[in-house]
This record gives structure tokens, sequence and C-alpha cells, in this order.
């Protein structure tokens, strides 16, 4: 597996991580036993990035995760978040916390979950808009000096709010959706301020949530149970059936080359440079092994030519997220 590091003093990692919270979490029903197996094969095959957040379950994603690692903790590079407020009833309250106390108290519970004494990266979720963010990274450079955590970042932060925290502490990782349907960083200054101060990039959903697979084509073709693919913008039979060509297009490309859609997604990310890291989401070890190919996926020059014009930025219809979590982006 191929190694990047996040940040100029960060943390190395897999090319390709493994972004957990599907397995409890977002994406319909779960099947405990095929999670931490998937796990574990994931670090069999030299993943070495784990992603989970405190609020995927809540709680239920760092319990599983914290479960599939232990005995194998020293393979892993562990990352989770904070930001997204969990009530005293441990349910989310629909708003965000970056109060310093709030942080410090829940790296707690995220540690207890998941059975270690320290996080390898500690990503501020979101940025709550009530708290400036120097007080919010402020309190997570304390939680870097007790040892507690060894690198932070940020999550769906502005190229501002980015230069206001890396000033504060040196951030390791900036995570934001990433892909070919959501290309944002590209166009609002985020990509070029990571590199600019030295940061590393970590895309979610570099699949589009599974749309990029080619396997959505209708709101029929979304698992049952609680999926947030249901309530999401993009997925609106609409605005699917106008993002539908576009796939259709990247797959009949991907057929070309010999590889699956979901490869050439995958791959197209990982070749937006070895300061950038992917951590698809999956909770199955045969979706895992197709992930896992595009790691030795090398695209061409006219390959990546015929994907810019298939898939320019702003290509797709449809907001990423429901109004209410659309207005928790920062910028």
């Amino acid at each position: 597996m191929e190694q990047r590091t996040l940040g100029r003093d960060g943390v190395t990692v897999s090319a390709e991580g493994l972004g957990c919270m599907g397995m409890t979490f977002g994406y319909g029903d779960s099947d405990e036993a095929e999670a931490i197996a998937t796990v574990h094969r994931a670090l069999e095959a030299g993943v070495t990035l784990l992603d989970t957040a405190d609020m995927y379950g809540p709680f239920t994603n760092e319990a599983l995760v914290g479960r599939a690692v232990r005995g194998r903790r020293d393979q892993v590079v562990l990352a989770s978040k904070v930001g997204n407020e969990i009530g005293a009833d441990g349910k989310l309250t629909g708003s965000l916390n970056g109060r310093p106390e709030y942080i410090k108290q829940a790296v707690e519970g995220s540690l207890g979950r998941l059975g270690t004494d320290h996080l390898d990266l500690y990503y501020l979720h979101r940025i709550d808009p009530a708290v400036p963010v120097e007080e919010s990274v402020g309190a997570m450079a304390e939680l870097v000096a007790a040892g507690k955590v060894r690198h932070i970042g940020v999550s769906e932060a502005s190229a501002g709010t980015i230069r206001r925290a890396h000033a504060t502490h040196p951030l390791a990782a900036v995570q934001t959706e990433y892909s070919l349907f959501t290309r944002d960083v590209e166009t609002n200054g985020v990509l070029d301020t990571v590199r600019e101060l030295g940061i590393g990039f970590v895309a979610y959903s570099p699949l589009g949530r599974g749309f990029l697979t080619g396997g959505i084509r209708s709101q029929q073709d979304i698992p049952q149970g609680l999926d947030f693919r249901r309530f999401s913008p993009r997925f609106a039979e609409d605005n699917l059936r106008r993002n539908l060509p576009v796939v259709d297009a990247l797959t009949t490309l991907a057929q070309l080359l010999g590889i699956s859609a979901t490869q050439l997604a995958l791959a197209w990310v990982l070749s937006r440079g070895q300061d950038v890291v992917a951590i698809p989401g999956t909770k199955r070890r045969k979706y895992l092994e197709e992930n896992l190919g595009a790691v030795d996926v090398s695209l061409s020059a006219d390959a990546l030519a015929e994907i810019e014009r298939i898939a320019p930025p702003g290509v797709t219809a449809g907001d990423r997220y429901p109004a209410d979590a659309m207005a928790h982006l920062d910028g």
C-alpha cells in the first residue's frame, strides 16, 4: 500500500484509508461481524487510517472500531471527530458545539470507546459559528500537550477558517467531501490554502456516497433502513436523473480502461496529489477489495482529460446535504 504524509510534520498513512461511518450509521442496516471482518481485511491489505466520529450512532461507530482494533492498535492510525453536539441523553441535539470544555469532555468518551489512551488524529468535525475557531483549536492543542491527541485537523472549514486554525496550532489535515461529484475545494480556495500551508487533505465520500459506482439509478436502489441518501437532494429523483448521464459516461470510460467505475472515481481522487488521501466508506469486504484495486490504477493524461470533460466542477445537480446540514458547513 502506498504511504502518504498528512502535514509537513504530520502522520504517515495509507494513501487509501477506510471510512467507518456506514458500518453503524447513515447507510442502512448494520452487520457487526461483517464490519469487523472488513476492518481486519483492510489492515491485512495495508490500510492504516481508520476514520470515525463520536456522532456516528452516536457513539456506536467508535465502539465498533474499538472492538475491531483490539489487539491491533499498533497497526492503526485512529482518527475521530468532535463538534456535532451530543446531549446528556446520548442523542444528537442538531447543534454544533466547539466550546473548549465540550471538546475536552468529549475526547474522554472517544478514548474510552476506542479503547486507547490517545487519538492519532482528532478533527473539529464542524466549525461552531458561536465559538471563535481559535478557542476550539486551542482546546485541541491542549489535548496534544497532554498526550491524548497526536495530531489535529478540521473538517468542512473555509479557507479563511483553516488559516486561523492553523495559526493557533499546526493542522495535520483538513477533511472535506471531494469526488468527481463534489469538486468545491478546487474552486473555493480550500485546496490551494492547505497546499500553501503544508496541510494534508483527506477526501471523504470520494465515491459520491455510492453514486459514482453506477449502482444507484433510482431511489429504489438505495438500501432499506435509515439511509442518509433518502433525504439527500442529490438523490432526489429529479436530480438523480440529471446526474445519471455523467455516471454513465464515466462508467463507459472505465470499461474502456478495463477497470470499474468505482476504481476510476477513486483513482481520480488519488491522482490529485501526494498530499491527498481518500477514505472511501464501506462495511463489506467485497466492496473493500474493489476499492483497494484503485490504488494500483494510474490514469493517463488522455484519461484525465476525458474525465475533466465529463465531470468538470459544478456538473452535479442538487446540494450535497439537506438545508439544515448545509447550514452547518463553514463558509
